[in-house]
């Protein structure tokens, strides 16, 4: 493992009664590199984001952070601590405006745990507000910021999403397919968003998008039943032969 990681795991592994979703993985990245994690659908990829950021416990193996084992640590002392996830679903307050959605995970940095009646009493709270601010500015919704999130299209939820991530402060920030269901313009958008994000924290990324993904690594992690089949630079894995015959033909090289 890389001394300069900033995360990372050995031996880490999930089970659901025999059947393992991850197994035997030792991965490291460092502080604020852009790492895509792709593979074929149930490769176990969601599981392994669910893993570091503490939304799944893990059945063998460690997790470290900045040096640190954190491998009990729950979900919201993960966050605590500087790893936040956005979700492949836009986890919102939909009847919320945007700014009051990342006010809300702003708190949560600023005051740890707290409940949405905390938050409403806290609206004025000037540090909160200007994360929140800050947030929606990074992924350019600052214009939306009054309007009702449940009133906004699929990409700016999905936007607001990573905002939500992004107010909670993180030194690394893990996107689940972030792209999924855009249309062209949007993708064009989030895309631009992501490389920013990386001069701030480090980027872990699962992406259906090959294009995307080839464009915007630099160095991909590929899972293949629960296991890591490849590491390297997107020029690496796109010649990779053991990648190709992992997409059982879903992807050939030129896709790739």
């Amino acid at each position: 493992m890389a001394d300069d990681a900033i995360l990372r795991t050995t031996g880490l592994g999930k089970r659901f009664g025999a059947f393992a979703a991850n197994s035997g993985i030792d991965f490291s990245v460092r502080p604020g590199e852009l790492r895509a994690v792709i593979g074929p659908n149930g490769a176990g990829k969601t599981t392994f984001f669910n893993l570091l950021s503490g939304f799944t416990d893990a059945s063998e193996g460690e997790i470290y952070f900045k040096g640190e084992r954190i491998t009990r640590l729950g979900g919201p002392r993960r966050v605590a601590r500087g790893i936040a996830k956005a979700f492949q679903t836009a986890n919102l307050y939909p009847d919320e405006t945007v700014l009051q959605n990342c006010r809300l995970a702003a708190l949560a940095h600023t005051q740890g745990l707290f409940s949405l009646e905390l938050f409403r009493r806290s609206t004025r709270h000037a540090a909160v507000d200007r994360i929140a601010e800050e947030s929606l500015e990074l992924v350019d919704l600052q214009a939306l910021a009054e309007t009702r999130a449940g009133d906004l299209s699929h990409g700016d939820k999905k936007r607001l999403d990573i905002a939500i991530a992004i107010a909670t402060k993180p030194e690394i920030l893990l996107l689940d397919e972030p792209v999924a269901g855009m249309s062209i313009e949007e993708v064009q958008k989030t895309d631009r968003l992501i490389r920013g994000l990386t001069k701030r924290m480090t980027v872990l990324l699962i992406e259906h998008d090959m294009a995307m993904i080839m464009g915007i690594s630099d160095s991909i992690t590929v899972l293949h039943q629960g296991k890591i089949l490849a590491e390297g630079t997107p020029a690496e894995i796109r010649a990779s032969e053991r990648v190709q015959e992992a997409y059982l033909g879903g992807h050939t090289e030129g896709h790739l």
